[in-house]
């Protein structure tokens, strides 16, 4: 009797962080990956285990996580992905789902990461952005958070923006593009837009935090540049709250993708 077919599956996964504790499983409290493993085990009729592209924590939203898992299951994917639309939460979504090449890892495997971080900046709140941007009441002078962009791209050592505690084996990165604009979409929504090769934990944060101390006029373009260079995360100011970072985008290297659904590339 022949061993069952192991399947790749890649899940394209969006999500609403606020009442969760993250992506990765905790002891106490729901997660997206909680959920997901514990309906897709009862979709597939076996224990599933996924792996994410990165974790995310708790009250950080994704419009395109990546993740995946090995099945022996033989269920088409439209099953798969009609069953998860149907028993998922409503603040999670399986937006595609694909079969691809065994050797697929989403974290090995990815090129660029991109984070956007909302942040609300009028003297009167939107109670309609409350839970997806940072609500920041006073002027901020907006060229001279711009003035700090340059000074984040390329290779460098971000250990002054790392979580403190975390123990990791290096704080180098490489920043690729870095953009502060207003939106197109909302009125007085100031968006932060990167693009690197990686992150570490609230290392997305930690920079919007030094950002907005430098558009209060509490920190120079100078004294962002100390901070940067000094690698300690004891001199950097705290992180902006969690509710405004959102993962929008991973780029991937072209891999054999043997089956998709929804049959075309879907967007969000």
């Amino acid at each position: 009797m022949s061993e069952p077919l192991v399947r790749n599956i890649r899940l394209f996964i969006a999500y609403d962080g606020t009442n969760y504790l993250g992506f990765q499983i905790q002891p106490k409290g729901p997660t997206i990956q909680g959920i997901l493993q514990d309906i897709l085990s009862q979709v597939l009729g076996h224990k599933v285990k996924i792996r994410s592209a990165g974790r995310t924590d708790a009250g950080v939203h994704a419009l395109c996580q990546v993740a995946h898992f090995l099945t022996t299951s033989d269920k088409p994917l439209e099953v798969i992905f009609r069953a998860l639309s149907g028993l998922l939460p409503r603040d999670i979504s399986v937006w595609q789902i694909e079969e691809v090449d065994f050797k697929f890892h989403p974290q090995r495997d990815a090129l660029k990461k991109t984070y956007q971080y909302n942040i609300y900046n009028y003297f009167v709140r939107n109670p309609l952005l409350r839970l997806y941007s940072y609500w920041v009441p006073e002027p901020l002078n907006i060229s001279a958070m711009q003035a700090c962009l340059p000074e984040i791209i390329g290779t460098k050592d971000f250990a002054s923006f790392r979580k403190s505690g975390t123990d990791i084996k290096t704080t180098v990165r490489t920043i690729y593009s870095a953009e502060l604009k207003w939106s197109d979409t909302f009125n007085h929504l100031l968006v932060f837009e990167i693009t690197g090769q990686g992150f570490m934990r609230y290392m997305v944060r930690n920079l919007v935090g030094a950002l907005l101390e430098v558009g209060r006029g509490k920190m120079s373009l100078e004294e962002f540049k100390e901070v940067l260079e000094a690698k300690d995360r004891r001199v950097a100011p705290p992180p902006a709250p969690p509710q405004g970072l959102i993962l929008k985008h991973i780029e991937y290297k072209e891999i054999k993708i043997i089956d998709r659904y929804p049959p075309y590339q879907v967007q969000l």
